[in-house]
């Protein structure tokens, strides 16, 4: 250990007596500084301008597309190969190589002990990072260290590889240059080789792990894998017994066989390491953030561990269908990240892919007139470079499942060993893939009996299977839609009652928005009997429908108030109103304390205010009401259409708060009852939750969301909320930051300026 210490030290010396290493590190340390200031200044302008900051401080500073760490791990192959590159060359060049090998000292101890000086210049920038967050850290109170070190381990750990790779590189020649720009070529090659031999299930295996490109990334982001911390040891001691042999060989020379020999054991020693270390049943985790924010909630978290049994999940791509380039075999490994967490908690998760092609797409059939789906298929297989074998005919993928109902696109299907089945589908939205809550729910479905939404039909109420404006399509059945009730756990389905039917049994919530047409005697005692059995509900109203409508809300002790509510202002029709969340909604679910907290509105383009008494058994809450000037009911309905902004408040008119949503419950038949009555049906149509105003912060799903979340008793939508982040402010104020920018972009720099000056002189003298 001491010659290896004493090898490392003699490299150092050599090292910081170079200029390269000094250049580097001021640019390294300009780089922090750079990001650091940019990030404090965005932080307190924020802060400065009243803006809350409600995301995690650390997290934004650190992590990211733009954080600091990651644009360290970006850059950090621009600044090894240029340390690395004369560690060997530089003997061989200068054939000091000789006196290494007429001394007394070991292959491995020479590696080693330039490995190590490599270490601890990789220490030192890594201590320029910490001190530069240290400082950050004393101005933002309940900084995430956690997020920190782990952080800070992984770029050490990238540097370290990188440096092992140089090394290696550096013994094959005696020019620095070659050795340098070797370097970047394995690399290069290194960053690029996850995307060979993709379809190609073991070769596929291998080479993603082989993979070095954003093998830091979950470091940076606050968890430590076993696989990415293992990939790095392996890459490590594979480069520097590389760089031992290659060493070795010059001494002792061996016959062509036996050195290819060897070389092939290690190469398989490090494929058959690379591919145990990445299997899903070995892998440990350790989430290092402070709120945990790299690991599932509890709630998903106790969904899997009441799973029994294996879970598949099959992935359906049609190479013709929406969507195909996500699960084409190169992409594959990437698309399989998305289970990655849930893995983590139920190892015996399989993941399947089936590929088909079915010309379901009238813009591709127009493209290629007068061609069968296999020949487009072929077509496309060629410009893909794909196999037209892998793929099933339409034929076959009908015998194996019915994927109509989805529209052929690329969708996933979750199947328990006991046969339960669920979809999981892609969005059309920016994010595409689901998240926790959709996979969550989706799982949830598979343990636990659906909660059923029937939606009233046959008395001109609002269609879940419509897209018109006035129709609820987008929040109840959209397939393609993430915050669609299908998409949330729930079961939807449209109930006419004209024909005599009852309400079904395993129906949990009833809704009846905007009814037109009164019930009939029999459709009437099968709604009364759903009330009595305990059936939860949803009931809007509308302007102009009191008369209907009243009879259904009567016997809860609400009434639908004659006319309908204004609300005059500058740039809205005067029938705009805009909600607030009450205290009572706060207390219900944690989203509706967070709309109350951050003051946002619920918008209702035409609303009746509502009467009630807590006479009739229930416990009533108003969850919406108006503003408590400035809106008032207006008798006529015909007059409000009529009115037109500014108005004020006219003779005998007294403006007030009026109850807009209330929440009803009671104990019945051994279980809690719950109902919601909206004084408007339009607040959650099609059109309305599309709608943007400028100026109004309206969040109408919202409404949606935690509305039934209360009425299906928490179940569902899944809550996947975690803590508020502590680290939200900074105790500095927005002028300070011109000292911070000259202490982080002069002073810091100009002090490693100063030591490689005083260095270079001092080695001069000598």
């Amino acid at each position: 250990m001491r010659k290896i210490l004493k090898i490392a030290g003699n490299e150092l010396k050599a090292l910081f007596y170079s200029p390269v290493a000094w250049f580097i590190l001021v640019i390294f340390v300009f780089q922090a500084g750079s990001s650091g200031v940019q990030w404090l200044q965005a932080f307190l302008r924020q802060q400065f301008l009243g803006d809350p900051i409600e995301y995690s401080i650390t997290t934004a500073l650190l992590t990211g597309m733009t954080g600091m760490f990651t644009a360290i791990q970006q850059n950090l192959y621009l600044y090894i190969p240029l340390l690395t590159m004369g560690l060997m060359s530089r003997e061989l060049g200068s054939g000091s190589v000789k006196l290494l090998y007429s001394s007394p000292v070991t292959a491995g101890q020479i590696v080693w002990g330039k490995f190590i000086s490599m270490m601890v210049y990789g220490l030192l920038l890594v201590g320029v990072l910490l001190v530069i967050n240290l400082f950050v850290a004393c101005i933002v109170p309940s900084y995430d260290f956690g997020l920190l070190f782990s952080g800070l381990l992984g770029l050490f750990l990238l540097m370290c590889a990188y440096a092992s790779i140089g090394l290696y590189m550096s013994c094959q020649t005696s020019y620095q240059v070659v050795a340098a720009m070797g370097t970047l070529a394995v690399l290069i090659v290194l960053n690029f080789i996850g995307e060979v031999g993709q379809s190609v299930e073991f070769v596929r295996e291998i080479t993603y792990w082989l993979s070095i490109k954003g093998r830091a990334t979950q470091f940076i982001n606050g968890l430590v894998c076993s696989e990415d911390l293992l990939y790095f040891v392996i890459v490590i001691a594979f480069f520097l017994t590389l760089s031992i042999m290659k060493i070795e060989g010059h001494r002792a020379k061996r016959s062509r066989w036996v050195s290819i020999g060897r070389y092939c054991a290690v190469v398989a020693v490090v494929v058959a390491a690379g591919y145990l270390t990445s299997r899903p049943g070995w892998l440990l985790y350790h989430d290092m953030t402070a709120d945990k924010t790299q690991t599932l909630t509890k709630g998903s978290q106790d969904i899997l561990a009441n799973m029994k049994g294996d879970l598949t999940i099959t992935t359906y791509v049609n190479l013709l269908g929406v969507n195909s380039t996500y699960g084409m075999p190169e992409r594959v490994k990437g698309d399989m990240e998305n289970f990655k967490q849930y893995i983590r908690f139920k190892s015996n998760i399989e993941l399947k892919y089936v590929y088909y092609y079915l010309l379901d797409n009238e813009n591709i059939r127009v493209r290629y007139p007068g061609l069968s789906d296999r020949e487009v298929a072929m077509k496309y297989t060629d410009i893909q470079k794909l196999n037209i074998d892998m793929f099933l005919s339409p034929e076959e993928i009908k015998k194996q499942i019915d994927l109509a109902p989805e529209g052929y696109r690329f969708v996933r299907q979750l199947t328990l060993d006991n046969g339960e089945k669920v979809f999981l589908r892609l969005f059309e939205d920016q994010l595409v893939f689901p998240r926790e809550a959709e996979i969550s729910a989706a799982m949830k479905r598979l343990i636990v009996k659906p909660p059923k939404v029937a939606f009233l039909t046959g008395h001109g109420e609002r269609d879940v299977n419509n897209v018109g404006d006035r129709d609820y399509f987008s929040f109840a059945n959209n397939k393609t839609f993430r915050y669609a009730l299908i998409n949330q756990g729930f079961d939807v389905i449209s109930l006419d009652l004209s024909r005599g039917g009852t309400i079904p049994v395993d129906v949990d919530i009833l809704v009846i928005a905007d009814m037109r047409i009164p019930f009939t005697e029999q459709e009437q005692q099968a709604f009364d009997q759903y009330i009595a059995r305990g059936g939860n509900l949803i009931i809007a109203g509308e302007p102009g429908r009191q008369a209907v409508m009243n009879p259904l809300v009567e016997p809860f002790g609400v009434r639908f108030m004659p006319g309908m509510l204004v609300q005059p202002t500058k740039d809205f029709n005067v029938d705009l109103i805009q909600c607030d969340v009450t205290k009572a909604a706060a207390e219900m679910t944690y989203a509706y304390e967070r709309l109350l907290k951050k003051k946002n509105k619920i918008t209702m383009p035409g609303a009746v205010g509502l009467d009630y008494t807590t006479d009739k058994g229930f416990r009533v809450q108003p969850i919406l009401t108006t503003a408590d000037s400035g809106c008032w009911n207006e008798p006529s309905v015909q007059r409000a259409s009529e009115l037109k902004a500014p108005l004020s408040l006219g003779t005998g008119i007294v403006g007030q708060a009026y109850p807009t949503a209330l929440a009803l419950d009671r104990q019945s038949g051994g279980k809690e009852q719950r109902i919601i009555i909206l004084g408007d049906a339009d607040c959650i149509s099609n059109a309305e939750l599309m709608m943007f105003r400028k100026g109004i912060d309206a969040s109408n799903y919202s409404l949606i969301t935690e509305s039934f979340r209360w009425l299906s008793g928490g179940e569902f939508p899944i809550n996947t909320r975690r803590p508020d982040p502590q680290d939200t402010s900074v105790s500095m104020e927005l002028p300070s930051m011109i000292w911070v920018r000259i202490g982080f972009l002069g002073v810091f720099p100009l002090c490693f300026i100063v030591c490689g000056i005083v260095v270079g002189y001092r080695r001069k003298k000598r």
